[in-house]
């Protein structure tokens, strides 16, 4: 009996300590524009996602067209 309620509370603390750790929550798309924008004001052109990381193509008030890369995970410039 005592093995079963000591099974039982380990099944029981595997299951609570499962939502602890879950994954880190992706920014989105719009947020990665907005990211982008912060370091280099122009219109946003266009938005992929390319593996890790999202790919912001700004156009500048000069006429150039700038690709910025921002993490999917942290939202952080590369």
């Amino acid at each position: 009996m005592k093995t079963l309620i000591k099974y039982l509370c380990i099944v029981f603390l595997l299951m609570v300590s499962r939502n602890i750790y879950a994954a880190p929550v992706n920014i989105s798309q719009q947020q990665a524009a907005s990211i982008a924008q912060q370091v280099n004001a122009g219109r946003v052109l266009g938005v992929k996602r390319k593996g890790d990381t999202y790919q912001v193509k700004i156009l500048l008030g000069n006429g150039e067209v700038k690709i910025i890369q921002v993490d999917v995970s942290s939202g952080k410039i590369k």
